[in-house]
């Protein structure tokens, strides 16, 4: 997650949304369904998401102008209506819809707001799939989240080089979508960019083609579910390193020129890393991985993109980089059910940290514990309900969330908790879950009740008088 210490819905919903949808451009026929709902009452971000239905896939063709800092861009998106559907609506922030098509038929579209309705000629059936085309341009700007940091489409300060990230909604400035964690997909992402300018994005590169204009394609494949803050691309000049961990996985790392060569050493330690981690946390959940260092000034923040993390140069240090590879594990693999279950992301990857240091540096656990207990800004709310969205990824959800697991492995026994390790996210594999999903599996690993832990350390409003 962002490492650093720095509603319209229900029936009145779905009234609105059925105004918005009569009132679309475009030929449209007799329908009994409904519209999606558009939001899905996150917590924190009530309008993120839609439903209606399940995207199974994104293919994304993204053509990006670094001299005027267009993007144009088709999404195709296949999807399981989950009810009958007379319109359904996608995420997506700036830019301008050309077209939208579903089943490659013409559909009217409208746009209010971050909401983009689509409304199919024909009803879609609950348990069908459909595919929706949507064809976009425009220059993406970024957004700020309530914390203060930028997310989106990202460019440097001489604006040929973009970082693309999405937590917690940022996707939604480069591709429409489902942009909630709840909705994971499997990605294919083709990115086309000058001659001699490169382009990354999640997964195994399947294909580069030069084009008849000069301009360079490559496509980049991610078969495993994806929640969309997790999708990256990652545009400018890099020098890239290869390898393979764990006998078959694929490792990319790529750098930009000013920081390649003080990022290399560490960059070729990703497989060590990752072979140290499936040791304690299970097999790896990917089909590839990877890390990209910038030059500072773009991301203010590393980040776990899915096998590819990024870090801005700064904050490429061996602790940051165990802690977004031991996200692909707890946050990717294993991702919240609403962000109010951040900590599930957080608080296992700090705690990586600390088992990292126990392990390979000699300091106990239990020492970085009492550290973390003694700093006051780690009791500033429970882990499991930050006070706000701006509160997401303050000191409480990372630290405090850390400090549970350590009370866990205390409570319960090493033995216990080693197979807590390796076994949720084995459990929860490429879905969801939230915070009551987790404390429910460790009583049952546990064999025990364990209320009074949860009662004090994860919900607790107070600081407990000795640790």
């Amino acid at each position: 997650m962002k490492h650093r210490y720095r509603t319209r819905t229900g029936a009145a919903a779905l009234a609105v949304l059925a105004v918005l949808a009569g009132g679309c451009t475009g030929a449209t026929g007799g329908v009994r369904g409904t519209p999606g709902a558009a939001g899905l009452r996150d917590p924190y971000f009530p309008k993120l998401g839609n439903g209606g239905y399940d995207v199974r896939h994104y293919a994304l063709s993204l053509a990006y102008d670094p001299d005027t800092g267009r993007l144009d861009g088709t999404a195709e998106i296949t999807a399981r209506a989950t009810q009958d559907l007379s319109a359904f609506n996608l995420d997506l922030s700036g830019l301008t819809v050309g077209s939208a098509r579903v089943d490659g038929v013409p559909a009217a579209h409208n746009r209010a707001g971050d909401e983009l309705t689509l409304r199919p000629r024909e009803e879609i059936r609950e348990g069908a799939e459909f595919r929706a085309t949507v064809t976009y341009a425009g220059v993406p700007e970024p957004v700020t989240d309530a914390d203060g940091s930028e997310e989106g489409w990202l460019r440097d300060a001489d604006g040929g080089g973009v970082v693309a990230v999405g937590e917690p909604a940022g996707s939604a400035t480069w591709f429409p979508g489902n942009h909630h964690p709840s909705d994971k997909a499997a990605y294919d992402v083709a990115l086309t960019v000058p001659a001699g300018t490169d382009a990354f994005s999640n997964g195994v590169r399947t294909e580069r083609r030069t084009g008849a204009d000069g301009r360079v394609t490559t496509v980049w494949h991610t078969p495993e579910p994806m929640a969309s803050y997790l999708a990256t691309v990652m545009i400018g000049r890099y020098e890239t390193g290869t390898a393979t961990a764990l006998g078959t996985v694929p490792v990319l790392t790529a750098a930009e020129p000013e920081v390649a060569a003080e990022s290399a050493a560490l960059r070729a330690e990703v497989p060590a890393l990752l072979a140290r981690q499936v040791r304690r946390f299970g097999p790896y959940p990917f089909s590839a991985a990877g890390a990209v260092v910038t030059e500072d000034g773009t991301l203010g923040y590393a980040l776990e993109t899915q096998t590819r993390p990024v870090f801005p140069a700064s904050s490429f240090d061996r602790t940051t980089l165990v802690h977004e590879l031991a996200h692909q594990w707890f946050g990717n693999s294993v991702t919240p059910a609403t962000w109010r279950d951040l900590w599930l992301n957080e608080g296992f990857a700090t705690y990586a940290e600390w088992l990292y240091a126990e392990e390979y540096e000699g300091v106990p656990a239990r020492t970085a514990f009492e550290r973390a207990f003694a700093e006051e800004a780690n009791w500033a709310f429970p882990p499991a309900a930050p006070p706000a969205a701006g509160n997401l990824f303050d000191p409480p959800v990372y630290q405090r969330g850390a400090m549970v697991l350590h009370k866990l492995r205390e409570t319960v026994g090493d033995e216990v908790f080693d197979g807590i390790l390796r076994g949720w996210p084995e459990e929860r594999r490429h879905a969801n879950a939230s915070t009551a999903d987790f404390t429910a599996y460790a009583e049952e690993a546990a064999g025990k009740d364990l209320d009074g832990l949860w009662d004090v350390w994860l919900y607790g409003k107070g600081k407990p008088d000795a640790p």
